[in-house]
C-alpha cells in the first residue's frame, strides 16, 4: 500500500475515535446527539477503514506471491537451441557463435573447419555435439557430407565410423543426427550408435527428420535420456517463417518446461541468427538459455563424462 493511501486511512481512523469521544463533551449549542447512533457510527468507519487496510494488504501479499511465484516457473523452465551443419565455413556461422546466450552448435565431422568451430564454440561456452551423417529416404547422396552411417553398413562399420566421428569432434559431449530419416527407424544400426555414444559418455539428440524414429525408445531402454527435438526453426528459408517458428517456442514453453528447437546455419543461415539476435530479450521472459547438456542433466539425471573420450588435435589446441 503506498504511503499516501496509509495517511489517508490514518486521518479518516482519527477522525473516526475524536467523533466517538466527542459523544461525551458538553455542548453549549440544543444539538441532536443520542450516543448509541455515535457510537454505531464510529465502529462503521473504524471497521470499514481496518477492513480496507487489510484487503489492501493481503491484495499486496497476493500481488508478491503471485510475482514470485511466476518467477520461479520462469526459472524452472529451459530452452535448448541447437544449430546444425557446422564445421563448414557457412552462412551464419559467426553470427551464431556471437549470440549473447548460451546454445549448442552441432558440427558435422571430416569437414574444413569441424575442429576450428568446435574449439570455438567451446571457448565462447557454448555446448558442441557430433552432427552425424545418416542416410534418408531422400534426398541428394553429396548431401549426406564424409563419414556418413548408410542402411547397408556392417555392426562393425558403423561402430567404427560413430566411433571416428566422436574422435574427430573436440569437445563433443553428445550428438544428433544429420538427415537420416531412413536410418533412424533402423533399429539394428540405431541400437549400434547409441551403444557406441553412451560408451564414450555422450547422449544422443533425435532430430526428428523421421515420424518414425527408434531413438527414443532405443535410448530409454538403454538408460539414455530419449531427448529429442520439438520445433524446428528454419524448415522454410525465410526471415518471417524463422520469426513465426521463435513465437511457436514461446507458445510451446508456455505449455511445457523445456524446449529443445533447431536451426542451421547455411542457406537458413543468416536469416535465422538475424532472428534470434532479436527474440533474445523475448526468449528470456519465457526461459532460461541452457546447453542441451544441462537440460538433459537436470530432466534426466545424465551422468554422461566424454571429456576424457574426446581428442582435441595437436595442431589446433
Amino acid at each position: 500500500m503506498s504511503k499516501r493511501r496509509k495517511l489517508n486511512m490514518r486521518n479518516i481512523i482519527k477522525k473516526a475515535i475524536q467523533a466517538f469521544r466527542d459523544r461525551n463533551q458538553p455542548t453549549y449549542a440544543h444539538v441532536y446527539h443520542p450516543s448509541s447512533k455515535i457510537r454505531r457510527t464510529a465502529v462503521v468507519c473504524i471497521s470499514a477503514c481496518l477492513m480496507f487496510m487489510v484487503c489492501g494488504t493481503a491484495w499486496s501479499m497476493g500481488t508478491d506471491i503471485a510475482n514470485a511465484t511466476d518467477k520461479q516457473e520462469h526459472e524452472k523452465k529451459m530452452v535448448a537451441i541447437i544449430i546444425d551443419d557446422m564445421g563448414n565455413n557457412m552462412k551464419g556461422t559467426e553470427q551464431i557463435l556471437q549470440l549473447p546466450v548460451k546454445i549448442t552448435v552441432a558440427v558435422m565431422p571430416f569437414l574444413p573447419t569441424t575442429q576450428q568451430d568446435a574449439i570455438e564454440a567451446h571457448k565462447r561456452g557454448h555446448d558442441v555435439i557430433v552432427h552425424l551423417p545418416m542416410e534418408p529416404k531422400q534426398g541428394k547422396p553429396e548431401w549426406l557430407g564424409p563419414g556418413a552411417i548408410k542402411a547397408n553398413m556392417t555392426d562393425d562399420e558403423v561402430r567404427a565410423k560413430v566411433t571416428a566421428a566422436i574422435k574427430n569432434v573436440p569437445h563433443a559431449i553428445g550428438m544428433n543426427n544429420h538427415m537420416g530419416s531412413k536410418v533412424t527407424s533402423d533399429k539394428r544400426i540405431m541400437s549400434i550408435v547409441l551403444d557406441v555414444c553412451k560408451e564414450h559418455g555422450l547422449f544422443f539428440v533425435d532430430s526428428r527428420t523421421n515420424y518414425w524414429s527408434v531413438v527414443p525408445e532405443l535410448a530409454a531402454e538403454k538408460g539414455m535420456p530419449p531427448v529429442r527435438n520439438d520445433i524446428f526453426l528454419d524448415d522454410t528459408h525465410t526471415l518471417a517463417h524463422v520469426n513465426r517458428q521463435i513465437t511457436k517456442v514461446m507458445e510451446w514453453l508456455d505449455k511445457h518446461d523445456t524446449c529443445v528447437t533447431i536451426g542451421h546455419v547455411g542457406v537458413a543461415g543468416r536469416y535465422t541468427s538475424s532472428a534470434l539476435q532479436s527474440s533474445v530479450p523475448t526468449l528470456k521472459d519465457h526461459a532460461k538459455f541452457v546447453g542441451i547438456s544441462d537440460l538433459v542433466r537436470s530432466e534426466w539425471g545424465w551422468k554422461g563424462n566424454p571429456a576424457a573420450n574426446t581428442t582435441i588435435p595437436s595442431n589446433v589446441q
